[in-house]
């Protein structure tokens, strides 16, 4: 597996993750322009990346995506977006968290993997569920509200907090969506039911309290 990050700070804590869990040879992540990149993969998953592509360069993405991405392949794109339709980015949002950041709307991304080579099999929406998210991200960050004005100060805090809250409030008012979008180059690989999915999950499950089970096992001898 590869990841592909400009961060050199998330580049860093996932190499040494991926040291400390003795996957070396598994799993690599590159510090690399992701336009930069070649070779073919047969699954490509785009996760909190597409909001700063910019909307000039949607075009660009997708070619890239669809080059990259094997005859039997299958990409999945997860991005924050409008519900309903292009909107302009918020100007407090832009100007303290996110600079340079847009969120689109499905028309604006749809329009562009048209035009890309692949076909889009699956959409799922999701809303609630990210406001969930941003709910237990604020408790969490309360937890450390004072490790986090030592670090970065009362401002620095205020400001997140306020950013967690607000997009919380903006998601259960659907302003806001998470849409993932999968896409295939050859549409007649596509499952017909989301079945697979549920399998995925009883399978990952079960192995999880296998392994759970056998440390319990490891640690009575």
């Amino acid at each position: 597996m590869t990841g592909l990050t400009l961060s050199e700070e998330q580049h860093r804590v996932a190499t040494e993750r991926v040291k400390q869990a003795g996957l070396e040879k598994r799993v690599r992540f590159l510090l690399r322009d992701y336009r930069h990149e070649m070779g073919s993969y047969d699954r490509i998953v785009s996760v909190g990346m597409f909001e700063h592509v910019g909307l000039k360069h949607y075009d660009e993405f997708f070619s890239k995506v669809s080059s990259l991405l094997s005859p039997d392949g299958i990409a999945l794109l997860h991005s924050i977006g409008y519900s309903k339709g292009p909107d302009i980015p918020n100007p407090w949002l832009n100007k303290y968290i996110f600079p340079g950041g847009y969120a689109p709307a499905l028309s604006e991304t749809l329009t562009t993997i048209e035009h890309s080579g692949l076909t889009v099999t699956d959409i799922e929406i999701l809303h609630h569920h990210y406001a969930e998210t941003l709910r237990y991200w604020r408790a969490k960050c309360a937890t450390k509200q004072q490790i986090i004005i030592a670090t970065w100060g009362e401002r620095f805090y205020r400001m997140w907090e306020f950013y967690l809250a607000s997009c919380e409030a903006a998601f259960r008012a659907r302003g806001f969506m998470v849409f993932q979008i999968q896409m295939f180059k050859n549409p007649e690989l596509a499952p017909l039911t989301r079945n697979y999915i549920q399998e995925e999950e009883e399978s990952f499950l079960i192995d999880t309290i296998l392994r759970n089970n056998k440390a319990r096992s490891a640690k009575l001898i």
